[in-house]
């Protein structure tokens, strides 16, 4: 039995969670899921507790198995524009304008969300490791951002996308002092090692 659990049983809930708010390039992408009533899946978690391959696997079961889902994703310049956080909310409220079902109410990963559509919504901190809908949105979303990451890095692999997704860790950070950005680089971003 899958430890998660919903909100309640008299609303219609969408679940929300974006990815890639402390990366140094890519876009943030987010999504958006309303569970079938019956929705069984006893390894849905917090995406960050998965392997990738378990997050794969899990992909299309999600997507053939549950009322609604959307992502949705914002690049860089939007990033830069408007700020990661502001930009990872209006992500959130893209994917739900993408739902083909309007929720009643929306569970948000994290502490902070604008209001959308009038619809009541919770924030709930470590979201994604206590709520179903929230778990399935994780794990579609960082499904989503690594595919895109692991294709960009076709195109520049010096940076190490395939396995850092975008990240800053050490070897993307020392690959940016000596290359340069690429047109996939937040502006907005600090190096560690500058």
């Amino acid at each position: 039995m899958n430890l998660l659990k919903k909100w309640s049983n008299n609303y219609i809930e969408a679940g929300c969670d974006e990815v890639g708010r402390g990366c140094l390039c890519g876009p943030v992408v987010a999504a958006a899921v309303i569970l079938d009533e019956d929705f069984e899946q006893n390894l849905v978690n917090d995406s960050k507790k998965l392997s990738f391959k378990t997050r794969m696997d899990l992909d299309g079961y999600i997507k053939d198995n549950v009322k609604s889902f959307a992502i949705a994703e914002l690049s860089p310049a939007f990033i830069d524009e408007h700020n990661i956080l502001n930009a990872s909310i209006h992500a959130m409220h893209r994917a739900l304008d993408k739902l083909t079902i309007r929720p009643e109410l929306i569970l948000v990963d994290g502490n902070k969300f604008h209001p959308y559509n009038f619809i009541p919504h919770q924030c709930v901190i470590k979201g994604d490791s206590k709520f179903l809908s929230i778990a399935a949105a994780s794990i579609l979303a960082k499904n989503y951002r690594d595919k895109l990451m692991i294709e960009l890095h076709e195109e520049h692999p010096e940076y190490g996308w395939n396995t850092n997704f975008g990240y800053a860790t050490k070897k993307h950070q020392e690959a940016l002092i000596k290359h340069g950005i690429t047109k996939y680089h937040r502006q907005s971003f600090r190096l560690k090692y500058d």
